[in-house]
């Protein structure tokens, strides 16, 4: 009689920690991501599905396809989803809001990483700090070139801070160092189009010595058309440390790149939307340290 008492207790207990372990398993946090047609992205994918696996969330995953009326589609999605919580990746900085304003209506707290929300209650924002990092970029050349140094900048996504903060950053170091801005033109943070764009600035502008991309995709394009009109002598700065630029850097192809943490700004995510959901407080601004790469 003992014993089925026994077993009856460690039965119920058994069951209500499957149930504890499997509502914690239900509870759903979204990660609404620009783009995953770029490896930047990608990892801070990766890294924020694994960092939820580990803290025992359900990591949603919607791709916005660098499109903000899918962006909204896929934040009205999980609004009926039953999502506790949003980290929006946005597409656009001002499109965005919408997005944002509609899980605020849904009582859905939302964290922003990489890029900012103009409209819209946020929680946080997880972010490298893109002003330094354009400065950096602009302080490198002048270090390698001098003032006066003749410049093409390849921009990303009109709209989004981070095109806006990068372009604010090099802009400021181009002014300290007298540069000779010979053109700035948008890329949108794609390697083809920075291959096809920069073919075009250089038919233009043959005697630019140095170009910043504002990430490593378009420098990695420019590259490409460089060593194609076999310009080899013009320095290239690349922005946010991905595998392919950080490997050109190192075989002395890229220049330097502009390292970001976009697996720290996944994990810090992750965590982030932990505290919120279990009632902590967070920083309004929480920044991700960037690292100036260069060969070694």
């Amino acid at each position: 009689m003992k014993m089925n008492k026994l077993a009856t207790i460690l039965s119920a207990v058994a069951l209500s920690a499957t149930m504890s372990a499997n509502a914690l398993a239900k509870d759903s946090i979204a990660l609404v991501i620009s783009t995953l047609n770029n490896p930047f992205f990608v990892t801070m994918k990766d890294s924020a599905q694994k960092e939820a696996d580990k803290l025992g969330y359900n990591l949603i995953v919607l791709d916005s396809q660098d499109n903000p009326a899918k962006e909204l589609a896929n934040v009205q999605d999980l609004t009926v989803r039953g999502t506790k919580l949003m980290l929006i990746n946005p597409t656009d900085s001002d499109a965005v809001g919408n997005a944002v304003i509609m899980a605020n209506k849904a009582n859905i707290p939302v964290i922003t990483l990489d890029r900012t929300a103009n409209k819209g209650n946020v929680v946080s924002h997880i972010a490298s700090d893109n002003r330094l990092g354009g400065k950096m970029a602009g302080d490198f050349i002048a270090e390698k070139l001098g003032n006066n140094a003749k410049i093409i900048q390849l921009e990303g996504i009109s709209g989004t801070s981070g095109a806006r903060e990068r372009s604010e950053g090099f802009s400021q170091a181009a002014k300290n160092h007298q540069f000779n801005m010979l053109a700035s033109q948008p890329a949108d943070f794609d390697r083809t189009k920075g291959l096809n764009v920069m073919q075009n600035l250089l038919t233009a502008h043959p005697s630019v010595q140095a170009v910043f991309a504002q990430n490593d995709e378009m420098a990695l394009g420019a590259l490409r058309a460089l060593q194609t009109a076999n310009k080899k002598d013009v320095l290239v700065v690349g922005f946010d440390g991905t595998d392919d630029g950080v490997k050109a850097v190192r075989s002395g192809k890229l220049s330097a790149t502009i390292a970001q943490r976009p697996d720290q700004i996944g994990i810090i995510g992750v965590q982030t939307a932990d505290k919120v959901l279990k009632g902590e407080k967070v920083d309004a601004t929480i920044p991700v340290e960037l690292e100036l790469v260069i060969k070694k």
